[in-house]
């Protein structure tokens, strides 16, 4: 059994968690999740899977369906409602908690978090404990594999600190960056018939060269990176990364 952790449901509330599956419908498509599926059941290794953040079991639920055991800690009671609302949620066993301490019993060839949650943890303590957190979890040999994108600020002209990346009819998209400090705030405005909705969420970036530090720091060693989930090289152009992290 888990051992947990007081929970803060943060930005990702009964409010957000309402509509996150439909806000989010692209990254649902098969093409998106079958990629994701595969790597991690061949990194999995017929072991166990630990999945922080698990939200509303976007990988989860496909996971087990390959026949990986799959464990989650989420800190959202909200997401994880419409988690074992799904075909096969409550056949996932889970845990309120925060991902960066909450603790499982038993070892684990396989932790993973996707989809920048990472970001989630807005300070680099809260960051290093999670990868001390994974560690933790992981049997001699085992993997942590981080999803998350590379910060964008390339695109930030000398003094701004706005970067627009959505805009459509349905609403739009920014984010803004605090350099000193690498926190950042993704302000989605939603359009409705009943006005703008508002959906913050606050984040701190962190490049990749400084995951790997905090990697180290856990005892874990840079294994694999990647620009995609079909194993596509990292370049200095990459928009993303999936970083594979091996327990020695």
């Amino acid at each position: 059994m888990p051992e947990d952790t007081s929970p803060r449901e943060g930005f990702f509330g009964e409010r957000a968690a309402s509509v996150y599956d439909e806000r989010v419908g692209e990254m649902f498509d098969p093409a998106a999740v079958e990629p994701v599926v595969e790597l991690l059941a061949d990194l999995a290794e017929q072991g166990r899977a630990l999945e922080f953040g698990i939200g509303t079991g976007r990988i989860a639920l496909p996971l087990a369906g390959r026949g990986v055991p799959v464990v989650g800690i989420d800190n959202s009671e909200a997401m994880l409602a419409r988690l074992r609302a799904k075909p096969g949620g409550d056949d996932i066993d889970v845990t309120i908690g925060d991902f960066a301490t909450t603790r499982w019993d038993g070892e684990f060839s396989l932790v993973y978090l996707v989809f920048n949650t990472i970001f989630n943890l807005v300070t680099q303590d809260e960051q290093v404990a999670c990868f001390q957190n994974a560690a933790a979890h992981l049997r001699s040999g085992g993997r942590f594999v981080i999803e998350t994108g590379v910060p964008d600020l390339q695109s930030l002209p000398l003094g701004q600190t706005i970067i627009p990346f959505r805009a459509d009819p349905e609403g739009i998209s920014v984010d803004v960056y605090d350099v000193v400090t690498q926190r950042f705030s993704s302000q989605h405005y939603v359009f409705t018939e009943d006005g703008v909705q508002a959906f913050p969420v606050e984040l701190r970036y962190a490049w990749p060269s400084e995951l790997d530090l905090m990697a180290r720091l856990a005892g874990l060693t840079l294994q694999n990176r990647w620009a995609g989930w079909q194993r596509e090289p990292f370049t200095n152009l990459s928009r993303a990364h999936i970083s594979v992290y091996e327990k020695l």
